[in-house]
């Protein structure tokens, strides 16, 4: 495993756009991305809420996601170092999840892959990439 992709990122590659977000998913090795369990939960959450007419398509395209992106546990060296990284941001009270995301990427020494950078930098070690930018 080198990646671990943020709930953005899955949505993009659910969605097929950007461009430069599945191209970087095609170079990578089957076995090298995975998603959190909490990235997961997000994402069911998002098909649950969806309406009628788009709930079907939504729950297919999270199938066809999770046959090549397999969700990992958030264990117990995971929940260590969300001890960690909360610590670090004490003032900080939104982006409960993406302190458990960043902390369970941080945990099995993955690369963090998100769309939204700024959010993720104030917590300390972890490695982040954003497949976005790399459009401009």
């Amino acid at each position: 495993m080198k990646y671990m992709l943020d709930t953005n990122i899955c949505i993009y590659l659910m969605k097929h756009q950007p461009p430069s977000v599945a191209r970087r998913f095609a170079e990578c090795r089957q076995g090298d991305v995975v998603i959190s369990a909490i990235t997961l939960a997000e994402l069911e959450y998002g098909v649950r809420i969806s309406d009628d007419e788009t709930r079907q398509q939504n729950q297919k395209a999270l199938a066809a996601l999770l046959q090549v992106i397999p969700p990992v546990p958030f264990d117990r060296l995971a929940a260590g170092v969300y001890a960690d990284v909360r610590a670090a941001v004490p003032d900080r009270k939104r982006d409960a999840l993406d302190k458990l995301i960043a902390s369970h990427a941080r945990s099995l020494s993955l690369t963090l892959v998100m769309n939204n950078l700024d959010d993720f930098r104030a917590y300390p070690d972890v490695d982040l990439e954003n497949w976005v930018e790399e459009e401009n």
